[in-house]
C-alpha cells in the first residue's frame, strides 16, 4: 500500500494541484477511482501557459507573524522556548493560540487592490490559503464552528471576496487546503487508531473540500498535509474520481521542476495589508515580465535547459523560436552561447530593444553575440536579460 498520496497524484516536484475549466484539447473521459486511471489526467492548457502565480499565506498565524505559518506547532507542539518567550513578551499572560483569532481582523483587506497588484506583478493565477494546519478556515465552513473567518476575527468570507476580485480581472483562482490539523481531536483519535477509523475525514475534511469546490468553483485546488496517513484513509481516489467526472472542477495540474510554474509567496498582515517591501518585489517582477514575459508565458522547455558554463543562461522555446535568459552581464558585452546551432536565417534580438544584434559563429561552437554597448546599469532592467533567437537548430 502506498502512503502519503493524500488527495493527489505522484509529483516530480514538491506539490500537486487540481484545476478547473475544461481542457479544449482533451476529449471527455470518465476516470475510475484508482491511481493508474487518475494519473492519466492531462495537464490543462491554461496552467501550462500561465507560468507565474502568487501564493498568499494568510490566517491566524498572521497575528504573531513570527517564525512561520507553523507557529502554533513550534510553540505548543514542539514547545520551542523561543516561541514561548516571544508570546510572553508581546501578549497578555495565559494567552492561547485561540486568543489570536479575534486579532486576525482583516480591517484593511481590499480584495480589488490585491487583485490589481497581482495583475501588475504579471501573475496569471493566485492561490489563497483557505485553511492551514491550524484548522482555521478563511470562509464560513459549516464544519469548523467558531474557528473560521465569518464567526470570528474578520467576520468576512475572505475566500469568496478575493475570488470575486480576481475573476473581475480574469486571473485564475486557486485554493490551498490543508488535510491534517495539528490538534484536531478527531484527527488525533484517528491517528491513535492507526488511521483505521475516519472520523476526521468524513466529519471535517471531505465536507470542507466538497464545500470549497461547489461553492467557489476554483480553477485550482492545492491539497497538503497528507503525509502521516495512507491515501485510503483520506478517501483519495473516490474523491478525485468525483472531482474529475462530475464536479465543476475537472482538471489536474502536476508541477515539474523545469518548464513548470513559478509561485511567489506573499504574507499579508493580520489587517490584510501587503507590506510595501512585498509590493515592491511584486511590481519589480511585473516590470521584468513586461519586457521578458514573451520568453516565459506559454513557453516550453528547449532541448537544453541551462548552459553548462559560468554564464548562467537558461533556455525556453515557443515553436521554432528559442529564448536565452542570462543573469550575468558578460565582460566586454560579448555573450557566448555554446548550444544553439546557427543557420543561414539566424537572427538575434534582445527583448526590450528593437534593433537586431550582431553575432558570429563561436570559435568552438554555438553563437558569439555582441550585446548592446550601453552600460548594464543604464538598461531598462538590471537583473536578467533575454535574447530571442530565430533560425537556430
Amino acid at each position: 500500500m502506498e502512503t502519503g498520496r493524500g488527495l493527489f497524484l505522484r509529483a516530480a516536484a514538491a506539490w500537486l494541484c487540481l484545476v478547473g475549466a475544461a481542457s479544449a484539447s482533451a476529449p471527455p473521459q470518465r476516470y475510475t477511482p484508482d491511481w493508474p486511471s487518475l494519473d492519466a489526467r492531462p495537464l490543462p492548457g491554461w496552467f501550462d501557459a500561465a507560468k507565474v502565480g502568487v501564493f498568499v499565506h494568510w490566517g491566524v498565524f498572521s497575528v504573531p507573524a513570527w517564525g512561520s505559518e507553523w507557529f502554533w506547532w513550534h510553540w505548543r507542539g514542539e514547545k520551542q522556548p523561543d516561541f514561548d518567550r516571544f508570546v510572553q513578551a508581546r501578549f497578555p499572560p495565559g494567552t492561547s493560540y485561540a486568543d489570536f483569532a479575534p486579532r486576525f481582523t482583516a480591517h484593511d483587506f481590499q480584495p480589488r487592490q490585491w487583485a490589481r497588484l497581482f495583475q501588475q506583478a504579471g501573475a496569471r493565477y493566485v492561490v489563497l490559503t483557505t485553511k492551514h494546519h491550524e484548522g482555521f478556515t478563511n470562509w464560513g465552513s459549516n464544519v469548523s464552528w467558531n474557528w473560521n473567518s465569518v464567526d470570528t476575527g474578520p467576520h468576512r468570507d475572505l475566500v469568496g471576496e478575493l475570488g470575486d476580485a480576481l475573476r473581475e480581472r480574469n486571473i485564475h483562482y486557486g485554493l490551498y487546503h490543508s488535510l491534517f490539523e495539528w490538534f484536531n481531536p478527531l484527527y488525533l483519535l484517528d491517528k491513535k487508531n492507526g488511521f483505521k477509523s475516519q472520523f476526521f475525514v468524513y466529519g471535517k475534511i471531505l465536507p470542507e473540500l466538497y464545500e470549497l469546490v461547489l461553492r467557489y468553483k476554483p480553477d485550482l485546488i492545492w491539497s497538503d498535509g497528507d503525509w502521516e496517513a495512507p491515501d485510503t484513509y483520506w478517501n483519495s481516489t473516490s474523491f478525485l474520481a468525483w472531482l474529475y467526472n462530475d464536479s465543476p472542477v475537472k482538471e489536474l495540474v502536476q508541477t515539474v521542476s523545469y518548464g513548470g510554474n513559478y509561485l511567489l509567496n506573499v504574507g499579508p498582515t493580520k489587517e490584510g495589508v501587503i507590506a510595501p517591501v512585498f509590493q515592491e518585489r511584486l511590481l519589480a517582477l511585473g516590470k521584468w515580465l513586461g519586457i521578458n514575459g514573451e520568453a516565459i508565458y506559454e513557453s516550453k522547455p528547449w532541448r537544453i535547459q541551462k548552459e553548462n558554463c559560468t554564464c548562467s543562461t537558461w533556455y525556453t522555446s515557443k515553436g521554432a523560436t528559442v529564448y536565452a535568459i542570462f543573469l550575468t552581464w558578460p565582460e566586454s558585452s560579448v555573450l557566448i552561447l555554446p548550444s544553439p546551432v546557427s543557420s543561414a536565417t539566424t537572427k538575434v534580438t534582445m527583448l526590450g530593444f528593437s534593433e537586431p544584434l550582431k553575432w558570429q559563429v563561436a570559435p568552438d561552437k554555438g553563437l558569439k553575440i555582441m550585446l548592446p554597448s550601453a552600460v548594464p546599469s543604464l538598461l531598462p532592467l538590471q537583473h536578467g536579460w533575454t535574447l530571442k533567437l530565430v533560425g537556430v537548430a
